[in-house]
């Protein structure tokens, strides 16, 4: 078994989901008492934070790399970041290391397209709504059309996540919120939704609404579980 490198809390909610489905993952293909080999660096989101909202994204990137470093040295043999947002910075990460990225937008595009999907909803953080680093590689890579909400619903989920699932604080107001946002972007033509936020998830699951639903923590870490067994092999 390889052992997969996590670059976490960011936030530490999400990761803690991350850690659950990685050992889960390991547990379901081998049982007993297996669990996966973990190599993990958690980074202060507060100052992440401050530095995406200041738009000082290269100082972002390279807090991330000195971390990525260090999870490398740990013995890591691949890494993820354990957010999407943050993989803006995934070239300035990938060139800090001499292991694999296995980033999060290639895992989550391979499963829409496996799945025959060509036009997909996407909500996150403004971030990864309203730039192209997510965007364009689902869009130039696999040929998947993005949509995302307007505006005010942008700002409305771009809020949520900050000042409620960042904090562990989930409301059912918010959930019903998240669910008119999904409805609106299925009714204007989207095949499916992809929950582009890891805290994301942790608020709204796939048996909540009938628009097929694309949890990324769940295929990032299926991904990671998957090369860590097979390409050990």
């Amino acid at each position: 078994m390889l052992t997969i490198g996590l670059l976490g809390g960011m936030s530490w909610e999400s990761t803690e989901s991350y850690y659950r489905a990685l050992n889960e993952g390991v547990k379901q293909a081998l049982g007993g008492l297996h669990s996966a080999k973990v190599a993990m660096v958690s980074i202060d989101f507060a100052e992440i934070e401050t530095m995406q909202h200041e738009g000082r994204w290269d100082d972002a990137g390279e807090v991330l790399a000195n971390a990525a470093r260090q999870v490398e040295r740990a013995g890591a043999d691949f890494l993820l970041i354990a957010t999407n947002t943050m993989h803006k910075v995934a070239p300035q990460v990938e060139a800090a290391i001499d292991i694999p990225l296995l980033h999060i937008a290639d895992a989550t595009a391979e499963r829409l397209a496996a799945d025959g999907i060509t036009r997909v909803g996407l909500l996150g953080t403004r971030f990864t709504m309203e730039q192209d680093f997510y965007k364009s590689c689902l869009t130039e890579r696999y040929g998947i059309e993005v949509m995302v909400p307007d505006e005010a619903r942008r700002d409305y989920v771009h809020r949520v996540i900050f000042d409620e699932l960042c904090l562990g604080r989930i409301e059912p107001a918010s959930k019903d919120g998240f669910l008119g946002v999904i409805g609106s972007l299925h009714a204007d033509g989207a095949q499916a939704v992809i929950l582009g936020c890891t805290e994301i998830a942790m608020l709204v699951k796939a048996t909540d609404t009938d628009v097929p639903l694309y949890d990324t923590t769940a295929i990032h870490a299926a991904g990671a579980v998957e090369r860590a067994l097979h390409q050990s092999e």
